[in-house]
């Protein structure tokens, strides 16, 4: 968003707060700015739902906000306050600074803030905290102060990277301040034992060599790397004496600057060594450094300089391309990163054969390769045990695709999967990064996951990076994914019995955790401690325990359901179904069980009293849970789009279009007999109707309903209104989606002829795991010509019914 130009710096007085719509985030909940501050501590900004004003300040707001706190405590502290309540106070000297200005951004991403140094979003992270209960609508940023005056300019308002977006800018920066300016590794390790290592590191090292050459009148012998040496230039290995190289004519400083040149990207060399090493690199076709040296003695000629004589030190740089070669990558011009991936494709130089237990052959491989990437990989091959002189070594515990996919990155640099799914050799690779300590790779497939992670895939994930300290960002939004998709999570498949109890235990803490009711809540800890390879409903389980012991039914996982029944809210269950499991085997068997229906029947005959006075969770609504809007009869007023004519609750019904509580649209103009309006009223329509279009070559008719931004419903029954034509329709499809453009088949109809006469209503139950996913936008739309042998989608009325929030 553009900030006017007398926005783009100010001072804020001590106690004062600026506002203004340009201070505001596109979207709620999402949103980064970035700008440069001079102050001499509390660069404070603030995130609310509605601007505040000059004389706000964040201490005395009572409403919902967040405020971030640079160079809190005279400069010491970094903090983060909810509401007023601090949850982050991390020590953080020299934040502020009075002598200049300071580049700072802060990003809000549904309750992820992230924090950093510099111009540039999402570069140099200095912390991140992820909001258990995160405010989705906080929109206005206010710059604000402490008791000294603070300086603002240079404001930007930008969207927000998603919070599963981490860039690799991040890491080129993480990587340069560990290897210092010059990109040269440094020589102590890092903390974990897994620092990568750069090719310059094997400059003339015996480690995993494979060739030498043999140079000047003394025979120095100087060893060198086959692949290095093929990928830089011309090196004729088949001719070579064993495994040496010859060079009686030159000199060792000769051939190290070429060496030199090859493994680091620059040398020095005298002047009047320059014309050797210019023979010694045509010799070996070694085209760049062949250029940077007749570029340099061309320079001398044309200044006369007599070079025969100087030994001046030239310094000599690689100029070439440095096109897929970013800061992680070891190896570096004028190394040929084509060349390098050529040889894992073509096995040429290579010196093991990996193999993965069970499922065979990979690929043929360089130790050099995988050391440059991996500590533990160095390790093995030159620890003295058996894998550092084997031909072969043999790994357990993965997959050969995900182990083909890890050796692509080691040769390339690139993580070659497919961008819009979440595959089983990518969770693997990811345990395989980790494994080896290969932390760029870490971080790809980490954003990778989070990019296009769905309730699909959220409990094969959250299963594989629960033992990856390292990824507890990723950890805590499939925690996050889980307990938003909690139904369809515990009902399309029982994967989630393979996560271990600490985990199962966060998600049914989490406080966003949506539910349609207390009893699939009930269901998906009776299956967990069951570790069944089917959902069981309670009742189910209960008649299991009529023949069977609890310690038979549940084995180890038996002490666990103590721990997990109190996230069971029973109160809020019916007290029908309270008085059935009252007499139930469960509360015979369990006597957690027993008390806590017990508890609940009583806050039950309590009635509201109890309601107000009890403060335990298991007593209160959950916020995020869903309203049950259920289809009675046809026209009836239980769904969706009639609750939204009331304000979903708050006042007598009026036309929900016109109150602006849902937008409909149609695939055809707004006209007399195409209104949006209609197809939400209450009354009867002899013509209505959304006109054909074409999308991606095929015609295709559609009536779309948009229940709001904060809204989603979970459909479960629809029911349709035919107009006063015979147009009937035959073949449509009810589709879902969270953004408008990307469906969900909800329920497909072919050939259905239900709908036989004018005015007629229609209604269909959706069923299956369709049936548990939330959406906000709804489409009825024509997959074939209506009766009439028209595209003209003839209903004058929609309503849609399920579970609502």
């Amino acid at each position: 968003m553009r900030v006017e130009d007398k926005k783009r710096s100010l001072t804020v007085a001590p106690f004062k707060c600026a506002w203004g719509e340009e201070f505001r985030f596109v979207e709620a909940g999402r949103g980064c700015i970035a700008f440069e501050a001079s102050a001499q501590n509390d660069v404070t900004l603030v995130f609310r739902e509605q601007p505040g004003s000059q004389h706000y300040h964040y201490k005395m707001d009572s409403s919902r906000h967040y405020a971030v706190i640079l160079g809190s405590h005279r400069n010491k502290r970094l903090k983060i306050e909810v509401d007023g309540r601090t949850v982050v106070d991390e020590a953080g000297v020299g934040l502020c600074r009075s002598s200049s200005f300071q580049s700072y951004w802060i990003s809000i991403y549904d309750g992820l803030i992230s924090i950093g140094q510099g111009r540039h979003p999402n570069n140099n992270v200095l912390f991140q905290w992820l909001d258990p209960d995160p405010n989705r609508n906080v929109q206005y940023v206010g710059l604000s102060s402490w008791d000294k005056h603070v300086g603002y300019r240079n404001i930007s308002v930008l969207p927000s990277a998603p919070q599963n977006s981490i860039h690799w800018s991040q890491i080129e920066y993480a990587y340069a301040e560990r290897h210092g300016e010059g990109g040269h590794a440094k020589n102590e390790e890092s903390k974990d034992g897994c620092e990568q290592r750069v090719i310059a590191d094997f400059l003339e090292s015996w480690d995993f060599s494979d060739a030498m050459f043999v140079v000047g009148s003394e025979r120095k012998v100087v060893p060198a790397h086959k692949i290095v040496l093929a990928a830089s230039g011309e090196f004729d290995f088949i001719s070579m004496s064993g495994t040496a190289i010859e060079l009686p004519s030159f000199s060792y400083p000769v051939l190290h600057s070429l060496l030199e040149y090859i493994y680091t990207g620059s040398t020095q060399i005298a002047e009047w060594q320059l014309d050797s090493l210019l023979e010694l690199s045509l010799q070996f076709k070694v085209k760049p450094l062949v250029k940077r040296c007749e570029e340099m003695l061309d320079c001398f000629t044309k200044m006369d300089n007599d070079l025969s004589v100087s030994s001046r030190k030239l310094e000599v740089s690689s100029s070439g391309s440095k096109a897929h070669q970013v800061d992680y990558f070891p190896f570096k011009a004028p190394v040929s990163v084509q060349k390098i991936k050529q040889f894992l494709a073509s096995g040429e130089h290579s010196d093991i054969n990996i193999f993965v237990s069970g499922q065979g052959f990979v690929a043929k491989a360089h130790k050099l390769v995988l050391s440059l990437w991996s500590m533990p990989f160095a390790k093995m091959f030159t620890n003295g045990m058996k894998e550092s002189s084997a031909p072969n070594v043999f790994f357990e515990d993965a997959s050969a695709e995900a182990f083909s996919l890890l050796l692509q990155f080691m040769y390339s640099g690139e993580l070659k999967v497919d961008n819009r799914y979440i595959t089983p050799a990518l969770v693997q690779l990811l345990l395989l990064s980790d494994q080896f300590g290969i932390t760029v790779l870490q971080f790809e497939c980490c954003k990778r996951i989070m990019e296009f992670l769905s309730e699909d895939t959220v409990c094969s994930v959250l299963q594989a990076v629960s033992s990856i300290p390292s990824c507890k960002l990723l950890e805590e939004m499939c925690k996050q994914n889980f307990a938003t998709h909690f139904d369809y999570c515990t009902t399309a498949c029982t994967d989630f019995v393979l996560l271990d109890e600490a985990t199962f235990k966060d998600i049914l803490q989490q406080g966003d955790m949506t539910v349609t009711s207390e009893e699939k809540v009930l269901d998906a800890i009776l299956t967990w401690c069951m570790e069944a390879c089917e959902t069981f409903y309670w009742s189910s389980v209960d008649k299991l325990l009529s023949t069977s012991t609890p310690e038979q039914l549940f084995g180890e996982r038996l002490t666990a359901i103590n721990t997990l029944l109190p996230f069971v809210r029973f109160p809020l269950m019916p007290p029908s179904l309270l008085q059935r499991m009252e007499k139930s085997n469960l509360a015979k068997h369990i006597q957690l069980f027993r008390q806590l229906v017990a508890e609940a029947i009583e806050f039950s005959n309590a009635g509201a009293w109890m309601m107000m006075t009890n403060k335990c969770e298991r007593f209160l609504h959950r916020r995020s849970s869903y309203r049950e809007l259920q289809y009675i009869s046809d026209g009836d007023n239980n769904g969706v789009i009639y609750y939204a004519g009331t304000s979903f609750g708050k006042h007598q019904w009026i036309n929900p279009v016109l109150a602006k509580n849902i937008t409909v649209t149609a695939s055809s103009p707004n006209s007399r007999y195409t209104d949006p309006k209609a197809l939400v009223s209450k009354n009867y329509q002899g013509t209505c109707f959304a006109g054909p279009r074409d999308e991606d070559g095929k015609k295709c008719s559609w009536w779309m309903v948009d229940i709001g931004q904060d809204h989603q419903l979970m459909c479960n029954y629809y029911t349709v209104r035919q107009d006063g034509s015979t147009a009937f329709m035959r073949s449509w499809v009810l589709q879902g989606s969270m953004d408008g453009e990307n469906w969900t088949s909800l329920i497909v109809n072919e050939d259905e002829r239900a709908i036989c006469q004018p005015g007629q209503f229609a209604s269909w139950p959706i069923t299956g795991l369709a049936a548990l996913l939330p959406f906000r936008f709804f489409r009825l739309a024509l997959t074939g010509p209506t009766t009439s042998n028209t595209w003209n989608l003839c209903i004058c009325f929609l309503e849609l019914y399920g579970y609502f929030r």
